[in-house]
């Protein structure tokens, strides 16, 4: 029986790639794989419900294991867009393509804008380099809190980070402060986001809060737009409606680590609805993948492996559920930045037909897909990872 889709589950693995991009040497990662590296070096590697979707088929040559009766389509696909950001990774499975990545900072911002933002926010800064989150606010937290002047960093994304104490700098006052950031950052300074990261601590010892917030870039008219246009919803969690901007979401929760973001999805799954439930993990990549942290990110790929019976067994008859990534960043790479990689793609439905399917040039194929099995308006680069004798 072919199902009839009605609403999609769309959940992105922040930063779970599936082995370099063809291109991977002009970013320096050929050789990088995230999930074909965990199960190397992490002994007894155990994500058993992923396995059965299909994700160890998917490359025969990486560790994982296969097995011989998927229960989802399987697939990969490559990045067309420049870059290897969130921002561009989340664009491009919305179905936007950017033909220039958003600029990158490795020196710090220039000082004639930094001299103008201070002016604009009435208070000095410090720091302006590339740095570790986790480090640069113990490096120069003291310095801040006996100051108030805000830590101004970067990273080998596009992204102008502003972290500030809480007990310092009110919470609202610093989401202000970020605001006027990205209302600066224009032409060739605009990068994807400009992030509020809040932290509380003393004496050296400081640990970031949970009350982080993404100041995104505009994006372009996407698959979300199609799908309100169509009169549809988009339900978003985790930091996509920070990625989009807020555009084209017509409901959104924010989650402080992955465990809410699976719960907030399994809880919006069991509510009736058309259209697409948006959800980002970033537990991967912000917690483990940029801090090489190999037994970490397995864990937590195992944690999330945990749920996927309890997500399962929450689908609706004429629900499709696609589990993806945006970019790569392997724990075992040099550095601490994302890696230039496939994303898998994991496609299910009680009633659909497992099988696998050939590579894709583009995330936007998600994309499309969603707009194929939704039955909206919506053209992009890429055709459909299902055929249409696969849904009604």
């Amino acid at each position: 029986m072919k199902p009839s889709i009605k609403r999609v589950i769309l959940i992105v693995l922040d930063s779970v790639g599936i082995g370099y991009l063809p291109d991977a040497p002009d970013y320096g990662d050929e050789g990088s794989n995230t999930l074909g590296h965990i199960a190397e070096n992490y002994p007894n590697f155990h994500i058993p419900n992923l396995i059965q979707l299909g994700l160890g088929n998917i490359d025969p040559s990486n560790a994982l294991p296969m097995t011989n009766a998927p229960i989802a389509l399987y697939g990969k696909a490559a990045e067309m867009s420049s870059g290897k950001d969130t921002t561009t990774g989340h664009w491009e499975i919305a179905g936007s393509v950017l033909d220039q990545p958003f600029p990158v900072f490795h020196d710090g911002f220039p000082e004639s804008f930094m001299h103008d933002f201070e002016a604009a926010i009435g208070t000095k800064t410090i720091g302006n380099y590339s740095a570790s989150g986790t480090v640069i606010i113990n490096e120069l937290g003291d310095q801040h809190v006996q100051t108030g002047f805000p830590i101004v960093y970067t990273s080998a994304d596009s992204v102008f980070q502003i972290a500030m104490h809480e007990d310092v700098i009110p919470i609202e006052r610093q989401y202000e402060i970020c605001s006027i950031a990205r209302q600066m950052l224009t032409g060739p300074l605009e990068v994807g986001r400009v992030i509020a990261r809040p932290f509380v601590g003393s004496n050296g010892q400081y640990t970031r809060t949970s009350r982080r917030r993404d100041f995104a870039t505009l994006p372009p008219d996407n698959v979300l737009t199609a799908i309100m246009d169509a009169g549809m919803e988009v339900y978003a969690i985790g930091k996509i409606h920070d990625i989009f901007a807020g555009k084209s979401i017509s409901q959104y929760v924010k989650t402080a680590n992955n465990t809410e973001g699976i719960q907030n999805t399994i809880q919006a799954i069991k509510e009736n609805g058309q259209g697409l439930i948006f959800t980002n993990l970033v537990d991967f990549d912000m917690l483990y993948g940029h801090r090489r942290d190999v037994e970490g990110y397995a864990r937590c790929l195992e944690d999330f492996d945990s749920y996927i019976p309890e997500l399962l067994e929450s689908l609706q008859a004429d629900d499709l559920l696609i589990i993806t990534a945006d970019h790569g960043n392997d724990p075992t790479w040099t550095g601490n930045d994302h890696t230039r990689e496939y994303i898998p793609i994991l496609i299910y439905n009680h009633h659909l037909e497992p099988r696998a399917f050939e590579t894709q040039k583009s995330f936007t194929c998600i994309a499309a897909t969603i707009a194929h099995v939704l039955g909206i308006d919506f053209e992009t680069i890429s055709d459909s990872c299902l055929h249409s004798k696969d849904v009604g």
